[in-house]
């Protein structure tokens, strides 16, 4: 197993030293497809018109070390699922969620989490910062473990359509990075009365709601479940830890999707 990362946030910082414009947007397209006409790095994600703010949050991350902690992570990721024959690349990409109208934090994460075909196919493992948040290491070795993990769940067992095939793949995730239970048990067990009849549903609106909670439900337009935040997660991570099986089992067999 080769888990590599694929150091781009010293670019994204130069992208909004570029003033704000056709300029940057420009630049933006020239760094995404490395003049092939196509999105040859994970970078779509980014704002290329982005305030202030983002370079600003991209300093502190350099300034941190955010891209070794990835680096450690990613070892670490080679070195647990070492029966893997197959190739990961990390890179870490920042989505402005906090001032600008070009990203949306509930789709974008669904995105990055269960829509990424293309860069799937090509091995990539997109881990997401957020400018509504302050960066740590912790986070940063977390979500590359979990997102290394999502892209070989993905390659083994294709992209999840149903509200069933999201929770697996989001527990087994969850287990794989060390996650821990959100909710307390009264509410875990309600959680699960709810998403438990939804779980064939492939309607976004449910799949949405059901992960995230009625309040982002009500956010986006969808009919609320009666869920808290994030319910869907504490109950797929919650799946996965009654599991005997390590979650690096599920990459070695087939599963209907």
């Amino acid at each position: 197993m080769n888990v590599e990362l694929v150091a781009l946030l010293k670019q994204e910082r130069e992208l909004y030293a570029v003033p704000r414009g056709r300029e940057r947007f420009q630049a933006y397209l020239k760094a995404m497809t490395m003049g092939t006409g196509e999105a040859a790095l994970p970078l779509t994600v980014l704002n290329p018109m982005g305030r202030e703010h983002v370079g600003e949050l991209l300093d502190r991350m350099i300034a941190l070390g955010i891209e070794a902690a990835a680096a450690r992570a990613a070892a670490e990721a080679a070195q647990r699922l070492g029966g893997i024959d197959d190739t990961v690349r990390v890179a870490i990409a920042v989505a402005d969620d906090l001032k600008g109208g070009w990203t949306n934090r509930y789709f974008t994460e669904m995105v990055n989490r269960f829509e990424r075909k293309y860069e799937v196919e090509r091995g990539w493992a997109t881990v997401l910062f957020w400018t509504s948040e302050e960066p740590t290491l912790e986070r940063a070795h977390r979500e590359t473990l979990a997102s290394v993990y999502r892209t070989l769940h993905q390659r083994a067992h294709g992209h999840p359509t149903s509200l069933r095939a999201m929770l697996a793949q989001e527990g087994r995730a969850a287990r794989f990075a060390g996650e821990v239970d959100a909710l307390d048990d009264a509410a875990l067990l309600q959680a699960r009365r709810v998403i438990d009849p939804l779980r064939d549903s492939t309607a976004y609106p449910v799949i949405a709601a059901a992960f995230y909670g009625d309040d982002a439900a009500v956010s986006l337009g969808y009919p609320p479940l009666g869920l808290p935040e994030r319910a869907g997660y504490a109950v797929a991570l919650a799946d996965a830890m009654q599991d005997p099986q390590d979650p690096a089992h599920a990459l070695r067999v087939t599963e209907a999707p």
